[in-house]
Protein backbone atom coordinates (compact mmCIF):
# COMPACT_ATOMS: atom_id res chain seq x y z
CA UNK A 1 0.00 0.00 0.00
CA UNK A 2 1.26 3.24 -0.95
CA UNK A 3 1.98 5.90 1.64
CA UNK A 4 2.34 9.66 1.85
CA UNK A 5 3.57 12.75 3.73
CA UNK A 6 0.53 15.04 3.43
CA UNK A 7 1.39 18.86 4.15
CA UNK A 8 -1.59 20.63 5.63
CA UNK A 9 -0.95 24.73 5.78
CA UNK A 10 -2.57 27.21 7.57
CA UNK A 11 -5.04 29.80 5.90
CA UNK A 12 -3.65 32.88 7.54
CA UNK A 13 -6.75 34.58 9.49
CA UNK A 14 -8.43 37.65 8.90
CA UNK A 15 -6.91 39.31 11.51
CA UNK A 16 -3.56 38.41 10.76
CA UNK A 17 -1.57 41.83 12.43
CA UNK A 18 2.05 42.44 13.83
CA UNK A 19 1.04 42.27 17.79
CA UNK A 20 5.08 42.05 18.85
CA UNK A 21 3.68 39.10 21.56
CA UNK A 22 5.94 36.27 20.88
CA UNK A 23 8.77 36.69 23.01
CA UNK A 24 12.08 34.83 22.16
CA UNK A 25 11.22 35.29 18.27
CA UNK A 26 12.93 37.70 17.07
CA UNK A 27 11.01 38.76 13.88
CA UNK A 28 8.10 39.27 15.28
CA UNK A 29 9.42 41.83 18.28
CA UNK A 30 11.39 43.60 15.97
CA UNK A 31 8.13 44.35 13.37
CA UNK A 32 6.06 44.78 16.59
CA UNK A 33 2.83 47.14 15.60
CA UNK A 34 3.99 47.99 11.65
CA UNK A 35 1.35 47.71 9.63
CA UNK A 36 0.62 44.19 8.13
CA UNK A 37 -1.78 43.27 4.73
CA UNK A 38 -3.74 40.10 5.62
CA UNK A 39 -4.93 40.07 2.14
CA UNK A 40 -1.36 39.80 1.30
CA UNK A 41 -0.61 37.04 3.49
CA UNK A 42 -3.55 34.56 3.07
CA UNK A 43 -2.59 34.78 -0.68
CA UNK A 44 0.96 34.13 -0.35
CA UNK A 45 0.43 30.93 1.71
CA UNK A 46 -2.26 29.78 -0.42
CA UNK A 47 0.15 29.91 -3.70
CA UNK A 48 2.59 27.98 -1.24
CA UNK A 49 0.34 25.11 -1.09
CA UNK A 50 -0.68 25.44 -5.21
CA UNK A 51 2.81 24.97 -6.14
CA UNK A 52 3.92 22.20 -3.93
CA UNK A 53 0.50 20.70 -5.09
CA UNK A 54 1.17 20.93 -8.74
CA UNK A 55 4.59 20.02 -8.11
CA UNK A 56 3.02 16.43 -6.95
CA UNK A 57 2.91 16.44 -3.26
CA UNK A 58 -0.64 16.02 -1.27
CA UNK A 59 -1.76 19.26 0.07
CA UNK A 60 -4.25 19.89 2.72
CA UNK A 61 -5.19 22.88 4.11
CA UNK A 62 -6.23 23.86 7.95
CA UNK A 63 -8.35 26.39 8.70
CA UNK A 64 -7.46 29.81 11.27
CA UNK A 65 -8.97 30.14 14.61
CA UNK A 66 -11.98 33.11 15.33
CA UNK A 67 -10.38 36.24 16.04
CA UNK A 68 -11.01 38.24 18.04
CA UNK A 69 -11.49 35.85 20.72
CA UNK A 70 -14.65 37.09 22.49
CA UNK A 71 -14.81 34.45 24.74
CA UNK A 72 -11.24 34.47 25.88
CA UNK A 73 -11.84 38.54 26.58
CA UNK A 74 -14.93 37.40 28.89
CA UNK A 75 -13.37 35.22 30.56
CA UNK A 76 -10.76 37.93 32.10
CA UNK A 77 -13.59 40.34 33.01
CA UNK A 78 -14.81 42.19 30.21
CA UNK A 79 -18.68 42.28 29.60
CA UNK A 80 -21.67 43.31 27.91
CA UNK A 81 -22.39 42.77 23.70
CA UNK A 82 -19.56 41.69 21.53
CA UNK A 83 -18.79 45.39 20.46
CA UNK A 84 -18.98 46.76 24.55
CA UNK A 85 -16.04 43.68 24.94
CA UNK A 86 -14.25 44.74 22.23
CA UNK A 87 -15.03 48.36 23.49
CA UNK A 88 -13.76 47.67 26.91
CA UNK A 89 -10.65 45.56 25.80
CA UNK A 90 -9.33 48.22 23.50
CA UNK A 91 -9.67 50.82 25.81
CA UNK A 92 -8.44 49.31 29.57
CA UNK A 93 -6.11 46.47 28.12
CA UNK A 94 -5.61 46.79 24.73
CA UNK A 95 -2.31 44.24 25.02
CA UNK A 96 -5.70 41.63 25.72
CA UNK A 97 -7.44 42.78 22.62
CA UNK A 98 -4.29 42.46 20.72
CA UNK A 99 -3.45 39.18 21.84
CA UNK A 100 -7.10 38.14 21.34
CA UNK A 101 -6.54 39.05 17.62
CA UNK A 102 -3.73 37.01 16.90
CA UNK A 103 -3.45 35.06 13.52
CA UNK A 104 -1.07 33.01 15.40
CA UNK A 105 -2.73 29.86 14.32
CA UNK A 106 -1.56 29.99 11.14
CA UNK A 107 1.67 28.38 12.06
CA UNK A 108 0.23 25.09 12.04
CA UNK A 109 3.31 23.13 13.01
CA UNK A 110 2.19 24.19 16.19
CA UNK A 111 -1.51 23.05 16.12
CA UNK A 112 -0.39 19.49 17.55
CA UNK A 113 1.94 16.48 17.38
CA UNK A 114 1.40 13.70 14.83
CA UNK A 115 2.50 10.16 14.93
CA UNK A 116 1.29 7.84 12.07
CA UNK A 117 -0.18 4.30 12.41
CA UNK A 118 2.73 2.95 11.61
CA UNK A 119 4.36 3.55 14.75
CA UNK A 120 1.42 3.68 17.45
CA UNK A 121 0.32 0.81 19.56
CA UNK A 122 -3.05 1.08 18.25
CA UNK A 123 -2.44 1.35 14.49
CA UNK A 124 -4.26 4.35 14.28
CA UNK A 125 -2.83 7.98 13.71
CA UNK A 126 -2.32 9.85 16.96
CA UNK A 127 -2.98 13.70 16.87
CA UNK A 128 -2.36 15.81 20.36
CA UNK A 129 -2.88 19.07 20.58
CA UNK A 130 -0.23 21.39 21.93
CA UNK A 131 -1.11 23.58 24.60
CA UNK A 132 1.59 26.45 23.36
CA UNK A 133 1.07 27.79 27.04
CA UNK A 134 4.29 29.74 27.27
CA UNK A 135 2.28 33.09 25.24
CA UNK A 136 -1.37 33.81 26.16
CA UNK A 137 -2.46 34.65 22.80
CA UNK A 138 -1.57 30.97 21.51
CA UNK A 139 -2.66 29.27 24.69
CA UNK A 140 -6.45 30.18 23.70
CA UNK A 141 -6.12 28.09 20.37
CA UNK A 142 -5.93 24.30 21.39
CA UNK A 143 -10.30 23.90 21.87
CA UNK A 144 -10.49 24.92 18.11
CA UNK A 145 -7.69 23.35 16.93
CA UNK A 146 -9.14 20.02 18.24
CA UNK A 147 -12.89 20.55 16.81
CA UNK A 148 -10.68 21.12 13.42
CA UNK A 149 -8.21 18.41 13.49
CA UNK A 150 -11.19 16.04 14.73
CA UNK A 151 -13.60 17.73 11.80
CA UNK A 152 -10.73 16.77 9.13
CA UNK A 153 -9.34 13.24 10.57
CA UNK A 154 -12.84 12.00 11.63
CA UNK A 155 -13.22 8.23 11.65
CA UNK A 156 -12.54 6.86 14.64
CA UNK A 157 -10.95 3.38 12.87
CA UNK A 158 -8.04 5.24 11.48
CA UNK A 159 -7.67 8.37 13.78
CA UNK A 160 -6.76 9.06 17.54
CA UNK A 161 -6.87 12.40 18.96
CA UNK A 162 -6.01 13.73 22.46
CA UNK A 163 -7.11 16.51 24.39
CA UNK A 164 -3.93 19.12 24.78
CA UNK A 165 -1.70 18.34 27.95
CA UNK A 166 -1.88 19.98 31.72
CA UNK A 167 -1.64 24.07 30.98
CA UNK A 168 1.33 24.32 33.34
CA UNK A 169 4.74 25.19 32.85
CA UNK A 170 5.96 21.77 33.75
CA UNK A 171 4.08 20.53 30.54
CA UNK A 172 4.99 23.47 28.01
CA UNK A 173 4.14 21.76 24.56
CA UNK A 174 4.74 23.42 20.99
CA UNK A 175 3.55 20.57 19.10
CA UNK A 176 5.58 19.51 16.03
CA UNK A 177 7.68 22.39 15.80
CA UNK A 178 9.96 20.67 18.33
CA UNK A 179 8.83 17.12 16.37
CA UNK A 180 10.34 15.56 13.33
CA UNK A 181 10.14 11.98 12.24
CA UNK A 182 12.41 9.80 10.22
CA UNK A 183 11.60 6.75 8.05
CA UNK A 184 12.77 4.92 5.23
CA UNK A 185 9.01 4.94 3.56
CA UNK A 186 6.29 6.79 5.52
CA UNK A 187 4.01 3.78 5.67
CA UNK A 188 6.60 1.79 7.99
CA UNK A 189 7.94 2.02 11.29
CA UNK A 190 10.28 4.89 11.77
CA UNK A 191 11.70 6.91 14.57
CA UNK A 192 10.28 9.79 16.33
CA UNK A 193 12.30 12.54 17.55
CA UNK A 194 11.29 14.81 19.98
CA UNK A 195 13.51 17.47 20.99
CA UNK A 196 13.38 19.49 24.35
CA UNK A 197 14.54 23.17 25.18
CA UNK A 198 14.60 22.37 29.50
CA UNK A 199 13.09 19.61 32.00
CA UNK A 200 10.77 20.83 34.42
CA UNK A 201 11.99 18.22 36.98
CA UNK A 202 15.76 17.14 35.77
CA UNK A 203 17.82 19.60 37.06
CA UNK A 204 20.66 17.89 34.99
CA UNK A 205 19.71 19.80 31.96
CA UNK A 206 20.91 23.37 31.39
CA UNK A 207 18.45 25.98 30.45
CA UNK A 208 18.79 29.37 28.92
CA UNK A 209 19.28 32.37 30.63
CA UNK A 210 17.54 34.99 28.27
CA UNK A 211 14.74 33.67 26.65
CA UNK A 212 12.43 30.80 27.66
CA UNK A 213 12.81 27.43 26.83
CA UNK A 214 9.22 26.58 25.38
CA UNK A 215 9.18 22.67 25.01
CA UNK A 216 9.79 20.27 28.59
CA UNK A 217 11.10 16.80 27.96
CA UNK A 218 7.70 15.85 30.17
CA UNK A 219 5.58 17.51 27.50
CA UNK A 220 7.60 15.12 24.85
CA UNK A 221 7.71 11.90 26.98
CA UNK A 222 3.85 12.66 27.86
CA UNK A 223 2.93 12.75 24.04
CA UNK A 224 4.83 9.66 22.97
CA UNK A 225 2.95 8.11 25.65
CA UNK A 226 -0.39 8.53 24.76
CA UNK A 227 0.24 8.14 21.27
CA UNK A 228 1.22 4.25 22.31
CA UNK A 229 5.31 4.98 21.10
CA UNK A 230 7.44 2.39 21.67
CA UNK A 231 11.05 3.24 23.02
CA UNK A 232 12.82 1.69 20.38
CA UNK A 233 10.73 4.23 18.02
CA UNK A 234 11.87 7.99 20.57
CA UNK A 235 14.74 9.59 20.84
CA UNK A 236 14.74 12.65 22.71
CA UNK A 237 17.09 15.22 22.59
CA UNK A 238 17.88 18.71 24.28
CA UNK A 239 18.15 22.10 22.11
CA UNK A 240 21.19 24.21 23.02
CA UNK A 241 20.17 26.59 25.32
CA UNK A 242 22.68 28.93 24.05
CA UNK A 243 21.05 28.97 20.71
CA UNK A 244 17.71 30.06 22.37
CA UNK A 245 19.06 32.76 23.61
CA UNK A 246 20.09 33.88 20.35
CA UNK A 247 16.23 33.76 18.97
CA UNK A 248 15.86 29.75 18.33
CA UNK A 249 12.49 29.50 19.81
CA UNK A 250 11.66 25.99 18.55
CA UNK A 251 14.02 23.69 17.13
CA UNK A 252 12.42 24.04 13.61
CA UNK A 253 14.35 27.11 13.65
CA UNK A 254 17.90 25.53 13.92
CA UNK A 255 16.82 21.65 12.18
CA UNK A 256 14.66 20.50 9.53
CA UNK A 257 13.88 16.48 8.91
CA UNK A 258 12.30 14.07 7.11
CA UNK A 259 12.96 10.53 5.70
CA UNK A 260 16.19 9.36 6.71
CA UNK A 261 17.66 13.08 6.73
CA UNK A 262 18.59 15.39 9.24
CA UNK A 263 19.28 18.98 7.91
CA UNK A 264 20.80 20.97 11.21
CA UNK A 265 22.93 23.56 12.20
CA UNK A 266 26.50 22.65 14.22
CA UNK A 267 24.95 24.27 17.37
CA UNK A 268 21.20 22.81 17.16
CA UNK A 269 21.93 20.26 19.74
CA UNK A 270 23.42 19.41 23.59
CA UNK A 271 25.50 15.92 23.19
CA UNK A 272 25.32 15.90 19.28
CA UNK A 273 27.11 12.83 18.61
CA UNK A 274 25.17 10.67 21.13
CA UNK A 275 21.82 11.64 19.66
CA UNK A 276 23.30 11.16 16.14
CA UNK A 277 24.36 7.91 17.66
CA UNK A 278 21.04 6.86 18.80
CA UNK A 279 19.07 8.02 15.90
CA UNK A 280 21.67 5.73 13.34
CA UNK A 281 20.81 2.59 15.61
CA UNK A 282 17.32 3.13 15.94
CA UNK A 283 16.71 4.12 12.42
CA UNK A 284 18.73 0.81 11.43
CA UNK A 285 16.56 -1.42 13.39
CA UNK A 286 13.56 -0.03 11.41
CA UNK A 287 15.32 -0.53 7.70
CA UNK A 288 16.53 2.79 7.46
CA UNK A 289 20.01 4.80 6.58
CA UNK A 290 20.00 7.76 8.81
CA UNK A 291 21.39 10.83 6.80
CA UNK A 292 22.64 13.25 9.13
CA UNK A 293 23.60 17.00 6.86
CA UNK A 294 25.27 19.04 9.16
CA UNK A 295 25.70 23.07 8.53
CA UNK A 296 28.84 24.49 9.98
CA UNK A 297 29.00 27.49 11.72
CA UNK A 298 32.12 28.20 9.73
CA UNK A 299 29.35 28.65 6.37
CA UNK A 300 26.28 29.99 8.42
CA UNK A 301 25.90 31.57 11.73
CA UNK A 302 22.99 31.13 14.13
CA UNK A 303 22.09 34.47 13.92
CA UNK A 304 22.13 34.21 9.81
CA UNK A 305 20.34 31.00 10.28
CA UNK A 306 17.58 33.16 12.73
CA UNK A 307 17.28 35.70 10.51
CA UNK A 308 17.03 34.05 7.06
CA UNK A 309 15.04 30.79 8.25
CA UNK A 310 17.40 28.67 6.49
CA UNK A 311 16.01 25.81 8.89
CA UNK A 312 12.61 26.83 8.68
CA UNK A 313 12.20 25.09 5.46
CA UNK A 314 10.23 22.21 4.11
CA UNK A 315 12.49 19.24 3.33
CA UNK A 316 10.76 17.15 0.71
CA UNK A 317 11.37 13.92 -0.74
CA UNK A 318 11.19 13.02 -4.46
CA UNK A 319 10.57 10.00 -6.50
CA UNK A 320 14.00 9.69 -7.34
CA UNK A 321 15.73 9.53 -3.88
CA UNK A 322 16.69 13.26 -3.58
CA UNK A 323 15.40 15.94 -1.74
CA UNK A 324 14.22 19.55 -2.54
CA UNK A 325 14.32 22.27 -0.14
CA UNK A 326 11.53 25.07 -0.19
CA UNK A 327 13.00 28.15 1.86
CA UNK A 328 11.80 31.86 2.01
CA UNK A 329 13.50 34.54 -0.19
CA UNK A 330 15.35 35.89 2.73
CA UNK A 331 17.54 33.18 2.63
CA UNK A 332 18.04 34.06 -1.25
CA UNK A 333 18.68 38.08 0.75
CA UNK A 334 21.48 36.49 2.67
CA UNK A 335 24.28 36.29 0.75
CA UNK A 336 26.00 34.09 3.08
CA UNK A 337 23.02 31.78 3.38
CA UNK A 338 22.45 32.13 -0.43
CA UNK A 339 26.71 30.86 -0.96
CA UNK A 340 26.17 27.59 1.26
CA UNK A 341 22.76 26.71 -0.52
CA UNK A 342 24.31 26.80 -3.68
CA UNK A 343 27.62 24.83 -2.61
CA UNK A 344 24.67 22.52 -0.67
CA UNK A 345 23.09 21.65 -3.44
CA UNK A 346 25.96 21.73 -6.76
CA UNK A 347 27.52 19.03 -4.13
CA UNK A 348 26.12 15.94 -5.80
CA UNK A 349 24.42 15.30 -1.94
CA UNK A 350 20.86 14.35 -0.81
CA UNK A 351 19.73 18.01 -1.30
CA UNK A 352 19.47 18.37 -5.07
CA UNK A 353 17.33 21.92 -5.24
CA UNK A 354 16.07 24.95 -3.48
CA UNK A 355 13.04 26.58 -4.38
CA UNK A 356 12.44 29.76 -3.17
CA UNK A 357 8.80 31.38 -2.13
CA UNK A 358 7.96 35.02 -1.01
CA UNK A 359 6.45 34.64 2.71
CA UNK A 360 6.91 37.89 3.64
CA UNK A 361 3.74 38.72 5.44
CA UNK A 362 4.41 35.56 7.62
CA UNK A 363 8.55 35.83 7.97
CA UNK A 364 7.73 39.28 9.68
CA UNK A 365 5.08 37.73 11.95
CA UNK A 366 7.96 35.50 12.93
CA UNK A 367 6.66 32.16 11.06
CA UNK A 368 8.30 30.36 7.37
CA UNK A 369 7.52 27.52 5.23
CA UNK A 370 8.32 25.00 8.25
CA UNK A 371 5.85 26.79 10.58
CA UNK A 372 3.08 27.00 7.89
CA UNK A 373 2.42 23.52 7.75
CA UNK A 374 1.68 20.13 10.07
CA UNK A 375 2.55 16.80 8.27
CA UNK A 376 0.40 14.36 8.37
CA UNK A 377 1.90 10.60 7.78
CA UNK A 378 -0.75 8.57 5.55
CA UNK A 379 -1.17 5.36 4.07
CA UNK A 380 -3.88 5.58 0.74
CA UNK A 381 -6.86 3.88 3.42
CA UNK A 382 -6.14 6.41 5.85
CA UNK A 383 -5.84 9.41 2.95
CA UNK A 384 -9.12 8.42 1.73
CA UNK A 385 -10.77 8.77 5.32
CA UNK A 386 -9.69 12.25 5.52
CA UNK A 387 -12.46 14.64 4.98
CA UNK A 388 -12.25 15.91 1.21
CA UNK A 389 -12.96 19.24 2.11
CA UNK A 390 -9.30 19.95 3.08
CA UNK A 391 -7.45 18.71 0.22
CA UNK A 392 -5.96 21.02 -1.99
CA UNK A 393 -7.10 20.97 -5.70
CA UNK A 394 -7.68 23.72 -8.33
CA UNK A 395 -10.91 24.39 -8.07
CA UNK A 396 -10.40 24.64 -4.04
CA UNK A 397 -7.18 27.10 -4.51
CA UNK A 398 -9.76 28.92 -7.07
CA UNK A 399 -12.43 28.88 -4.34
CA UNK A 400 -10.04 29.87 -1.56
CA UNK A 401 -8.34 33.05 -3.58
CA UNK A 402 -11.66 34.24 -4.13
CA UNK A 403 -12.48 34.13 -0.38
CA UNK A 404 -9.83 35.79 0.23
CA UNK A 405 -10.37 38.23 -2.14
CA UNK A 406 -13.91 38.99 -1.18
CA UNK A 407 -13.66 38.79 3.24
CA UNK A 408 -9.75 39.88 3.90
CA UNK A 409 -9.03 43.38 4.53
CA UNK A 410 -5.39 44.75 2.46
CA UNK A 411 -4.46 46.65 5.49
CA UNK A 412 -4.07 45.91 9.77
CA UNK A 413 -2.94 47.74 12.46
CA UNK A 414 -3.70 48.06 16.04
CA UNK A 415 -6.57 50.82 15.43
CA UNK A 416 -8.39 48.54 12.86
CA UNK A 417 -8.81 45.73 15.70
CA UNK A 418 -10.45 47.65 17.86
CA UNK A 419 -13.31 47.99 14.97
CA UNK A 420 -16.17 46.19 16.46
CA UNK A 421 -16.99 45.69 12.56
CA UNK A 422 -13.82 43.38 11.80
CA UNK A 423 -15.05 40.55 14.40
CA UNK A 424 -18.16 40.48 12.18
CA UNK A 425 -16.31 40.14 8.73
CA UNK A 426 -14.45 37.64 10.57
CA UNK A 427 -17.69 35.82 11.69
CA UNK A 428 -18.96 35.81 8.23
CA UNK A 429 -15.93 34.65 6.36
CA UNK A 430 -15.22 32.09 8.70
CA UNK A 431 -19.01 30.53 8.71
CA UNK A 432 -18.94 30.32 4.98
CA UNK A 433 -15.31 29.11 4.91
CA UNK A 434 -16.20 25.93 6.94
CA UNK A 435 -19.04 25.33 4.52
CA UNK A 436 -16.14 25.58 1.93
CA UNK A 437 -14.12 22.90 3.79
CA UNK A 438 -16.88 20.77 4.61
CA UNK A 439 -15.79 21.28 8.14
CA UNK A 440 -19.24 21.90 10.10
CA UNK A 441 -19.51 23.66 13.18
CA UNK A 442 -16.63 23.78 14.69
CA UNK A 443 -15.83 28.20 16.05
CA UNK A 444 -17.88 29.00 19.24
CA UNK A 445 -19.92 31.56 17.14
CA UNK A 446 -21.19 28.75 15.67
CA UNK A 447 -21.62 26.39 18.93
CA UNK A 448 -23.11 28.84 21.46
Amino acid sequence: MKSYEVNFDGLVGPTHNYGGLSYGNVASQSNSQQSSNPKEAALQGLAKMKALMEMGFQQGVLAPQERPDVAALRNLGFSGTDAQVIEQAAKQAMPLLVASCSASSMWVANAATVSPSADTADGRVHFTAANLNCKYHRSIEHPTTSRVLGAMFADQKHFAHHAALPAVAQFGDEGAANHTRFCREYGEAGVEFFVFGRSAFDTRYPAPQKYPARQTLEASQAVARLHGLSDDGVVYAQQNPSVIDQGVFHNDVIAVGNGEALFYHEDAFEGTEQMLAELTTKLTKCGGNFKAICVPRSKVSVEDAVRSYLFNSQLLSRADGSMLLIVPQECQNNERVWQYLQELTSSGGLIREVKVFDLKQSMQNGGGPACLRLRVALNETELAAVNPGVIMTPPLYGTLTQWVDKHYRDRMTETDLADPQLLLECRTALDELTQILKLGAVYPFQIN
